[in-house]
């Protein structure tokens, strides 16, 4: 579609809007800019002339964005952002192009960062560019090629791919294990239990799973995976934790399936790629798909198996 250079007002009056907007100040966005205090509210004026709209309200001697400029505010701070992003994508990477990815910081720490390489290696022309996101957003406001998703296959205005499934387990420190000898469900209410935030009824639904369902689950609660399985590496308490987000630390005996006997429960929820629909023939994209569909086939097939079936030994 070719653009209409009527409805493209100049790049200093939408970057003094932008910063107006940002900070409610003239004042403000005057001295971001480098500008004086009447410049800025010229370059405001000259824009709502443009426009035909008032972008703020003057009250004595405040502003205020009106509710179209609100608006008006989310869209020109999005499209600034990609065209900053555009930018320094094009000098540091000029013979290729680079994606915007929204990790979950723990999965891109322990799954995706580790075979990145291996991206880099078939695409060397392609950057990839991460950000941390704990929960969905609009694409629309943030300049973000694609994003990790965990959850059920739903996220407004975005469409997903399926990466993989996950079971979790419960996980102490051995020195918990021996101290406290769990040999059925009920015995994890006898320590305490750490809690995500993000997932806030996981241990509720493990044991509803394990068939003895209870309303007490007492305990600690975090905002990352990465934090609680420190806490519980450290001996803080028991965690409901992915497996092979802690591979590691059971490989290494730093943490022990604290009920080895039993099953790892499968959660209901799964890891996709969410991204807009207006990026879906992005060439970046489309790369980085393909390649992080096949990884992640790849690593179910080795790492479905069986669970543990002895427990612990003592210290």
């Amino acid at each position: 579609m070719q653009l209409s250079r009527r409805f493209l007002p100049p790049m200093s009056l939408l970057c003094a809007f932008e910063a107006s907007a940002r900070h409610q100040s003239f004042t403000a966005a005057a001295a971001e800019l480098h500008l004086t205090q009447s410049a800025v509210s010229r370059q405001i004026r000259a824009l709502e002339d443009r426009l035909g709209i008032d972008l703020f309200v003057r009250e004595r001697q405040t502003v205020r964005l009106s509710p179209a400029g609100q608006a008006y505010a989310q869209e020109i701070r999005g499209a600034l952002m990609r065209i900053s992003n555009a930018t320094l994508g094009l000098r540091t990477n000029p013979q290729g192009g680079s994606l915007n990815l929204a990790i979950l910081p723990t999965f891109g720490t322990r799954w995706l960062a580790p075979r990145l390489p291996q991206f880099f290696s078939a695409h060397p022309g392609i950057t990839i560019n991460l950000t941390t996101r704990l929960s969905q957003f609009d694409f629309q406001l943030e300049a973000v090629d694609a994003g990790i998703h965990f959850g059920l296959p739903h996220w407004p205005g975005a469409e997903l791919a399926f990466l993989m499934s996950e079971t979790v387990v419960p996980a102490c420190s051995p020195a918990m294990w021996a101290q406290h000898q769990f040999a059925q469900p009920q015995d994890l209410l006898r320590a305490p239990l750490l809690h995500l935030a993000s997932r806030p009824d996981a241990w509720h639904r493990w044991f509803e799973h394990q068939g003895q369902p209870t309303n007490e689950v007492p305990g600690m609660l975090f905002d990352q995976f990465a934090t609680a399985a420190q806490a519980a590496t450290a001996g803080v308490g028991v965690a409901l934790l992915p497996s092979f987000l802690i591979a590691q630390e059971l490989a290494s005996g730093e943490l022990v399936r604290a009920l080895p006997q039993l099953p790892e429960m499968e959660s209901a929820e799964r890891y996709y790629l969410a991204w807009p629909t207006s990026r879906s023939a992005y060439p970046p994209l489309q790369a980085f798909r393909a390649w992080i569909q096949a990884s992640a086939s790849s690593f179910m097939e080795q790492h479905v198996q069986g669970p543990a079936t002895d427990a612990p030994s003592s210290p």
